[in-house]
């Protein structure tokens, strides 16, 4: 991360802190080190107060204080300063290559002169540790150039090295080493020249004569004795005839495995790229080692080639040996030929004669202590000592048009056959499209770019569905494999066993790749034997293996295409579907009930890496007609989608699912069509498509045989349907369910049910108390949130907004946890209100702030409704009445036809009521919001807001006695005033202002005892 940290003294905190990560600095040495000889009067008041800076500008729990001092959580190498210690100190340790490896290292640590933008003055124990460190810094240089110069790079660094004697021109080891760097690159006298200013600077600022060291190089080459570095260093690795895209990192790692180990394997799939990148670090090196860099052709051997020999003709020595006589053994003549070259062989291509690589690099490498092997497989050589890099395909960018190594390597291969394609966004997110489709393979890339000289990227783009046929125009000069994209994987296909084709075939029907469980489960065979074979595709870079704890195993789309034609031809692909769709229905069904349970948080992780697998067997299901599959699938997966954040992509699987003909137990109807209640009256709207679907859920739950007690909850919602009046105990029959959550849920119905019909006293209060303390015992997030939510809302309609403000955030943090996205936006929103009328603005806008970055890639169209209308509220309160619109047609605009169901539109008018600036329009909105209401069967909780709304239309007519009247009937219709409502409370303010006391209290009287409908219309009339 990237802070800033202002002030001289607080960076200079950081930086001591930072000297000794993890170890309790003194307070006493802090002060010393910050103010030096002038420390404040309350110095240590002075010290907590940069403490308490430094944690507001770093993350939580970095700096933290002791009994006698402060520390900084962080790992040593976190700390360049340490990390450029450690590694000096290392490579102190070791010669050659690996020294000039780590002391460059250790430089490129440097950005400048040592903490040079601390800026603190007057501290002497600040001053000697900069001092300290630049020492460190310039021995480090001494160090790194003359191994530099050692390894024959002299002529390289002349120009470097000249600015650093420049700067330094008393340092004579410096001076040495540009000496012989001069010499290196042929200019021996200025090396000379060099010798006699550093002797004339030496005597002129400390009368004396340069060492004896320095002396004694000066002889050597006046004889002629400093040798030039060897220019005949030889090569076969050709110049390559397009630009290398995208890999920059990855060359400088291999580089430092190639340094670190002396065998590293770059594995990966075919097409990946894994020559390429052997042969353009290999390029870096050639400079580096004495005897050269060597490239090893093994792909046009056969199974049965011989290594040596193949490795002989890269070398050369081909000819040299065989006058050794033919029965000589050619490993024998290649490593007595390179037992002392210090030198780097690349061993290409080595999968298919895989043994014979392995077995000639252990013994090649066990006789030439000097020779490192740099090879390329699709699978590990498999030696002790040997170092991998995986070659990944190249990163695909995540949003349309954005810029990636893969979508740069398109742009320049396109560009070499066509001179026309555009830079337009739509062209950039075609590329994007095109580079995902190929998964960032850098031989698919390629090929797709040849198609481009007789295509557009629009064409190329829509039949990627059929890549095997389309990318067929690789280079007339690549390997006879490295022409078609299909060649790559069949070279591939044939190097495997029967057994590790059977199970590749059949992993083609997994989408999002396969826990262990499941691929035993989908491709047969005896546990163990699916396991081995698992690894044995991974090692062969034909599956990625994922995932830090239990491992997931994935194909990449090309190979996964390929897969599934080969199942298709084998003809197991229903037969390995059908095997899925079981494996998936089990899997839910298991998990179902657990998601209610303290252990919801590991199921959901569970489900949620194979989210892919459960909607690729849903759809399968319902394009098969299987509709008891199908909503098995969909009861048991109801609360994964509900719970997960998937709330939209779910509810269409549901409904399909729900509409299938076909045989369906009547127990597994009435879950799925239960749980599509669930989904459907989620919102504010939407009660009659409810109607429907729990009529249809309790009619087959009476059919059934078996009862599931979830249907314990249909049946009381049923009830409310038939007999609207016995709501309020409605749910107390289910209070002696034998589900613990059913219970718990069916408690916090009853507690919300009296709230929002106006009895939201003590009983309903302890209704969702008690709902709360159980779905707590059971460790249920989701349900706690609920009733955190509804007790929320009871302290904010008794105007304790700070007390509200709790119990949402505790409801937030409790649906984050199992990620219930779109409940977190509709808490947030609630919590922006309550700050705002609790005077808290920052909160406020934080709050807000949160549930827009929640919103981001959510479809849930309610969670959005709720985020606009909340935005459209505040936007009111501040009085920026445009920006209230706007959101307000937003809010419209995600619910489409559901905005006109009753509920919805009585809100959307309401608030149109306020901030219209016409008394007539006014009127219209609240008349329309009040038919609304009206139409929806007068629920309490909305008429008393449509009643103050009535009241604020009263004021601006200044009818002040009428509007005390309605706040008065709406405080009756709730049972209580909803100090929530910051309306009312202007309301009311301005009508006691205008009739006094006393003569509000007899007209709240009138309207508590007046029926609201009357005084509606008497207020619309007149």
């Amino acid at each position: 991360m990237v802070a800033d940290v202002p002030g001289a003294r607080l960076r200079a905190l950081l930086v001591i802190l930072a000297l000794g990560p993890g170890r309790t600095v003194p307070k006493s040495i802090l002060v010393d080190w910050i103010w030096g000889k002038n420390p404040p009067a309350d110095a240590a008041n002075a010290l907590q107060r940069l403490a308490s800076r430094l944690r507001k500008v770093l993350p939580g729990g970095v700096v933290e204080g002791q009994p006698g001092g402060y520390r900084l959580m962080v790992e040593p190498d976190a700390v360049d300063a340490l990390r450029f210690e450690r590694l000096v100190g290392q490579a102190r340790q070791e010669e050659g290559l690996q020294r000039l490896g780590l002391l460059r290292e250790a430089l490129g640590l440097w950005r400048g002169a040592a903490m040079r933008d601390v800026g603190l003055e007057d501290s002497e124990a600040f001053d000697a540790a900069v001092t300290r460190l630049e020492a460190l810094r310039l021995t480090a240089l001494e160090d790194r150039f003359e191994a530099e110069v050692t390894l024959g790079n002299g002529a390289d660094v002349v120009a470097e090295l000249t600015d650093v004697v420049t700067a330094h021109p008393l340092r004579e080891p410096l001076v040495a080493s540009l000496m012989r760097a001069l010499v290196a690159a042929g200019r021996d006298s200025e090396a000379l020249l060099v010798y006699e200013r550093t002797r004339e600077a030496l005597s002129e600022a400390l009368g004396v004569d340069p060492s004896a060291e320095l002396s004694a190089l000066h002889v050597a080459m006046l004889r002629g004795e400093v040798g030039r570095r060897e220019e005949n260093r030889k090569t076969n690795v050709r110049a390559e005839l397009t630009s290398f895209v995208g890999r920059d990192a990855d060359v400088a790692a291999v580089r430092g495995l190639v340094a670190g180990h002396r065998l590293t394997t770059l594995i990966g799939p075919g097409g990946s790229g894994k020559t390429r990148l052997a042969t353009e670090t290999a390029r870096t090196m050639v400079d580096d080692l004495p005897d050269g860099v060597w490239l090893v052709e093994l792909a046009a051997i056969g199974a049965d080639g011989d290594v040596a020999q193949a490795t002989l003709t890269g070398l050369g020595l081909r000819d040299t040996l065989l006058g050794a006589g033919g029965s000589a053994d050619l490993t024998d003549g290649l490593i007595a030929a390179i037992r002392d070259r210090e030198a780097l062989l690349i061993l290409d291509n080595c999968e298919h004669v895989i043994e014979a690589a392995a077995r000639f690099a252990d013994r090649v490498l066990g006789e030439c202590r000097r020779l490192r092997i740099l090879a390329t497989s699709r699978e590990p050589l498999g030696i002790t000592g040997e170092a991998l890099w995986q070659v990944e395909p190249l990163a695909v960018p995540t949003e349309a048009g954005a810029d990636s190594p893969a979508v740069r390597l398109l742009r320049d291969r396109a560009g070499a056959v066509r001179k026309d394609l555009g830079v337009d966004e739509h062209t950039l997110a075609t590329m994007v499209r095109v580079c995902r489709a190929l998964d960032g393979m850098p031989l698919a890339i390629e090929l797709a770019a040849a198609r481009l000289r007789t295509m557009t990227i629009d064409q190329l783009a829509n039949r990627l569905d059929d890549r095997f046929r389309l990318l067929t125009s690789g280079s007339r000069t690549a390997l006879p494999r490295h022409k078609t994209l299909r060649a790559v994987v069949d070279w591939s296909w044939e190097l495997l066993t029967d057994a590790e084709r059977t199970v590749l075939r059949r992993l083609a029907v997994f989408s999002g790749g396969a826990s262990l469980g499941a691929a035993e489960r989908v491709c047969g065979g005896d546990a163990d034997e699916v396991l081995e074979l698992l690894t044995s595709l991974a090692e062969k870079s034909l599956l990625v293996t994922e995932g830090d704890g239990d491992p997931r195993y994935r194909m990449l789309g090309t190979i996964k295409e390929y897969a599934a034609e080969r199942l298709a031809e084998a003809g197991e692909a229903d037969s390995a579907r059908e095997a899925h769709l079981a494996y998936f229905v089990e899997l839910l069904e298991t998990a179902e009930p657990h998601l209610r349970r303290a252990e919801q948080l590991e199921w959901l992780a569970t489900l949620a890496a194979d989210h892919d697998n459960i909607t690729a067997a849903m759809r399968a299901a319902i394009a098969a007609g299987d509709a008891q599959s199908a909503m098995r699938l969909s009861a048991s997966a109801a609360w994964y989608w509900w719970l997960g954040g998937r709330r939209s992509e779910g509810l269409e699987l549901m409904i399909a699912a729900a509409a299938l003909d076909g045989e369906v137990t009547d127990e597994v109807r009435a879950l799925a069509y239960g749980m599509v209640v669930l989904f459907v009256t989620s919102g504010r709207g939407d009660e009659h498509l409810g109607a429907e679907w729990i009529h249809k859920a309790y009619r087959f739950s009476q059919q059934s045989q078996q009862r599931n007690p979830l249907l314990g909850l249909v049946a009381a919602l049923e009830r409310i349907l038939e007999a609207p009046e016995t709501a309020v105990s409605a749910f107390e029959s289910v209070l002696d369910n034998e589900d613990p959550w059913v219970r718990a849920l069916a408690r916090w119905q009853a507690g919300k049910m009296r709230i929002m019909l106006g009895q939201g006293g003590p009983e309903a209060q302890t209704n969702v108390e008690l709902a709360l303390a159980e779905f707590r015992t059971l460790g249920e997030r989701f349900g706690m949130s609920l009733a955190l939510s509804e007790l929320a809302a009871l302290l904010a309609m008794r105007g304790d907004f700070a007390g509200a403000c709790v119990h949402y955030e505790q409801a937030s943090v409790a649906v984050a946890e199992v990620g219930a996205v779109e409940d977190v936006i509709r808490v947030r929103t609630q919590l922006a209100r309550l700050h705002w009328l609790n005077g808290d603005r920052d909160a406020s806008a934080a709050a807000i702030a949160e549930a827009q970055r929640c919103a981001e890639g959510v479809t849930w169209p309610h969670a959005l409704f709720e985020l606009a209308l909340a935005k459209a509220e505040l936007a009111r309160w501040g009085g920026d009445v445009a920006e209230a619109r706007r959101q307000l047609g937003i809010a419209t605009a995600v619910l489409r036809d559901e905005a006109e169901h009753a509920h919805i539109s009585a809100g959307i008018h309401d608030l149109l009521g306020y901030l219209a600036d016409d008394v007539r329009e006014a009127r219209t909105h609240r008349v329309a919001a009040w038919e609304a209401a009206s139409t929806g069967g007068h629920p309490p909780f909305l008429v008393g807001q449509i009643l103050v709304g009535v009241a604020d239309l009263a004021l601006r007519r200044e009818q002040y006695e009428q509007a005390a009247r309605l706040l008065a009937a709406g405080d009756a219709v709730r049972g209580m005033p909803d100090r929530s409502q910051p309306d009312a409370a202007r309301i009311e303010h301005a009508t006691r202002r205008h009739l006094g006391e006393e003569r509000f209290a007899e007209v709240t009287s009138e309207g508590a005892r007046t029926s609201y409908v009357e005084l509606v219309e008497v207020a619309f009339a007149s």
